[in-house]
């Protein structure tokens, strides 16, 4: 080796021959012995081959090695450099061998570099055999998460009460809060949120809502802050579920993210291509917003209905319900297509479309008389319960289900029992609200209650 110079306190010294260039910079505080365990190493390490130093293309394709002291690697960062820890002081004698020792040990060889395959972590493979939230909690136990598995943590967590019965999603709530590592868990996800990436961040927060954690927690205004700070970085997934998340939270944090969310969403607009991101955002910006930007949004998702499926208009419906936003282009869309798919519709969708045109103040009369129909010529799949609310919907859009009422009718006189006094009441409200007249079969219709 080669000593170059001396610079505030630390020699440098370069190999006079080696396959790779590299620089050592060592602190002139570190003990002679040690820099001549390293050179030592450094020539043991790199085979003698004559190279030109002169010839910088060499150096354009190989990035420079930089070895020094831990406190001077920040310094030493560039571009064309990617910084190690060598060697750090305050070592004694055998720590500072057996590092040195773990560091070739650890250098892959041309040999085996190429056959190298990453390593699974078997953190996955139980995380994905954890069915409730007290296993996640004792396998970090067993673990310490990193900063993407915290995230990971808290969604399976989640995801894993999704399919649980009321009864027992509560149980399993309550023995998680009382868990001992739940609290440990949630001080590590504070901590590691700087470090998470987006996707982590807004998936956590969403995941600690859905829990039940409370919105005024520290840690839930932590990633609330957080979510401050990147939101100029979120793309449309991350704003999509972040919206999501926002939705059922209040408090001066989410009012100022949400006011942030619009301006956001205004200037990332024409890049958005995902209809449920779209849809999402415009559920989260509701009724407050400005006149202006719900034309954009409206002509924004009229230039993306040749993507609309059938839950797609579906939802379109219920998110235009609930900016209190009406859009006769957008509407008759999604009417269209839902007129096209009714038999694909559960009673629950579809009752809630109806719901949201009264809200809207819209009446498609195409697709209420299809619908009309529909139930008509399906009445044996539909329960009393269910056809009173429709007849009842109907009546709050002033629209006359002719063919459902006259099915309806013959329903009740073969079974007049089947209704309850308050459905039977709804019944003759609806009926006599359109003044529909049974004919012939009038008297036998009144008679049958």
């Amino acid at each position: 080796f080669v000593f170059i110079k001396k610079i505030e306190n630390h020699y440098i010294y370069t190999p006079k021959t080696s396959a790779k260039p590299f620089v050592i910079i060592m602190s002139a505080r570190v003990p002679k012995n040690i820099i001549r365990w390293s050179l030592r190493f450094c020539c043991q390490r790199f085979p003698r081959k004559q190279l030109n130093f002169l010839n910088t293309g060499y150096f354009s394709t190989h990035p420079v090695r930089l070895w020094c002291s831990k406190q001077n690697q920040k310094c030493l960062s560039r571009s064309l450099a990617c910084s190690e820890r060598f060697y750090s002081q305050n070592m004694n004698h055998n720590e500072g061998m057996d590092e040195i020792n773990n560091v070739e040990q650890s250098f892959p060889t041309d040999e085996t570099t190429s056959t190298q395959r990453p390593i699974i972590s078997p953190f996955w493979n139980h995380l994905e055999r954890c069915r409730s939230p007290s296993d996640v909690l004792d396998l970090t136990c067993m673990y310490s998460p990193t900063n993407h598995q915290v995230s990971n943590c808290l969604t399976h967590m989640w995801s894993s009460t999704k399919k649980m019965s009321d009864e027992q999603r509560c149980y399993e709530l309550q023995l998680m809060f009382e868990h001992p590592e739940f609290d440990k868990l949630l001080q590590r996800a504070m901590k590691s949120v700087q470090f998470m990436r987006n996707d982590d961040i807004t998936y956590a927060l969403l995941s600690l809502v859905k829990l039940g954690v409370p919105q005024r927690s520290y840690v839930v205004q932590t990633f609330l802050r957080a979510c401050q700070e990147k939101l100029n970085d979120f793309d449309e997934k991350n704003l999509s579920i972040l919206a999501s998340c926002l939705k059922q939270m209040d408090g001066p944090n989410v009012d100022a993210l949400k006011e942030g969310m619009r301006l956001v969403v205004k200037i990332s607009l024409p890049g958005i291509k995902n209809v449920v991101a779209l849809q999402t955002m415009m559920h989260l910006l509701g009724k407050d917003s400005p006149k202006d930007l719900k034309q954009k949004l409206e002509r924004k998702a009229l230039s993306m209905s040749d993507q609309f499926s059938l839950p797609n208009s579906q939802h379109m419906i219920f998110t235009l319900a609930a900016m209190g936003f009406y859009s006769k282009p957008l509407l008759s869309v999604c009417s269209k297509i839902i007129a096209e798919n009714l038999h694909n519709i559960p009673f629950t969708r579809l009752y809630q479309v109806l719901l949201s045109f009264k809200e809207l103040l819209y009446r498609d009369p195409h697709l209420l008389t299809e619908i009309s129909e529909y139930v008509a010529s399906t009445l044996d799949i539909w329960t009393n319960k269910q056809l009173v609310l429709f007849l009842s919907v109907f009546e709050d859009l002033v629209f006359c289900p002719s063919a459902l009422m006259e099915a309806y009718a013959g329903k009740v006189m073969e079974n007049p029992n089947a209704l309850t006094l308050k459905d039977l009441l709804c019944v003759l409200k609806v009926y006599s609200s359109f003044n529909y007249d049974l004919r012939h079969r009038r008297q036998h219709f009144l008679n049958s209650p």
